[in-house]
């Protein structure tokens, strides 16, 4: 079963903010930028070499190069266009794989992919279990399971309560290949 317009909307949302962190790099890749790396000071309030100490932190700054930039940034830009394409094609796994992919190579800043990943992960085994990936309806599902088990009978979804009955188990039909055969028992 595909994402259902939900699912959809929000991974088209989620692959829009991925293209534009994407597009947060390409100043970057363009020329080389100053980086001001930070550090926690040491006793006394003493930096390493070459930091230097700035309101309760040591700072140090340097050039970045843009191909410091480039794997993080095609990184992005294809997964971000996978988990599109996947949207499109509506494959659950295909965008809750992406979104992991862009929530751990993000940081901090990709937790929302993380959430969304996690989001569409627990939807799918809710429409596997329950047949309905809402709250609601497999919540409802939930209930008329639990009331089928304590009531001892099956639970037939979309089936009315009352003609459920209780079926037995029927054992398989014996195969010729695999079924050995019975020996003749001996007379005493």
């Amino acid at each position: 079963m595909g994402i259902d317009d939900l699912e959809k909307k929000i991974t088209y949302a989620g692959g829009a903010v991925a293209l534009l962190l994407a597009g947060v790099f390409v100043p970057r890749l363009l020329k080389a930028t100053k980086v001001t790396v930070t550090a926690a000071p040491g006793k006394h309030h003493a930096c390493a070499a070459g930091y230097h100490f700035v309101s309760s932190l040591c700072e140090k700054s340097h050039l970045a190069q843009p191909s410091t930039y480039w794997p993080q940034f095609l990184e992005i830009l294809i997964v971000g266009g996978i988990m599109m394409i996947f949207a499109v094609k509506a494959k659950r796994a295909g965008v809750a794989v992406c979104a992991l992919l862009l929530g751990l190579a993000l940081g901090t800043v990709g937790f929302p992919f993380i959430l969304l990943a996690a989001w569409l992960i627990i939807r799918a085994f809710r429409l596997q279990k329950y047949g309905d990936a809402s709250f609601a309806g497999s919540g409802k599902r939930a209930r008329e399971m639990a009331q089928a088990k304590k009531e001892g009978r099956s639970y037939t979804p979309g089936a009315p309560t009352a003609t459920n009955a209780p079926r037995t188990a029927t054992p398989p039909e014996a195969s010729k290949r695999y079924t050995p055969k019975k020996r003749a028992r001996k007379k005493k």
